[in-house]
């Protein structure tokens, strides 16, 4: 079964209480979510593979360490998903990014495809998938399938918020996919949107209501 992370540090337990709040606007509530992906990208490229490189300092030779062979993928969903790239990509520059559309329609609740672009060696990278929401599981779960089909070997799911039956279902159809996350809340209300959560991310990052 994947591995849950709560990463709760207490800066982003702060900020995630100031995006929840209903009077936050889409100017912190970007910013806030920029920060907190850069403080969680921080766990979820832990382990991330090293080698030694041979360098001078100002007073002798030494060796270091930097990350070896092909480095990141990130891959946000569309739309909210992109709200994490800036956070991820202040952390790791060079990483490429890929981008898979998903939208979730409003009377089943369940995702439909409309775009997928990655970069060609995606298969040769770690890949961190993006999400601010992780509810039903849908949308994630399609997306982690889409990857797989893409020869990827090492993905993680990287989200702010989860409901239970969405870390269920992500964990029952991709055991294999750690999965990232500040805060489990609740429950999904009768319209599949986490209680308490935060609303309808992609709303409040790009100020569409």
């Amino acid at each position: 079964m994947s591995q849950l992370h709560v990463i709760d540090h207490p800066m982003i337990q702060h900020k995630l209480t100031i995006m929840r709040k209903k009077e936050t606007g889409s100017k912190d509530f970007r910013e806030l979510l920029t920060e907190i992906s850069l403080l969680m990208g921080y766990e979820v490229t832990r382990d991330i593979a090293l080698e030694d490189m041979p360098i001078e300092t100002p007073l002798c030779p030494m060796t270091g360490k930097v990350v070896s062979g092909r480095k990141l993928a990130i891959v946000p969903i569309l739309r909210a998903g992109i709200g994490m790239v800036d956070g991820l990509l202040n952390l790791v520059p060079v990483a490429r990014v890929g981008h898979i559309g998903l939208y979730r329609n409003e009377e089943t609740h369940t995702p439909v495809v409309y775009y997928c672009k990655l970069p060609e060696d995606i298969q040769q990278r770690m890949v961190i998938l993006t999400d601010p929401m992780l509810a039903t599981g849908g949308s994630a779960c399609d997306a982690i399938a889409m990857l797989k089909e893409r020869g990827c070997k090492n993905i993680r799911l990287m989200c702010l918020v989860a409901a239970p039956d969405g870390v269920a279902k992500v964990q029952q159809e991709h055991p294999d996919v750690g999965i990232y996350v500040a805060a489990v809340d609740q429950c999904l209300n009768e319209n599949a949107y986490i209680v308490p959560g935060l609303g309808d991310a992609g709303d409040r990052i790009f100020g569409t209501k």
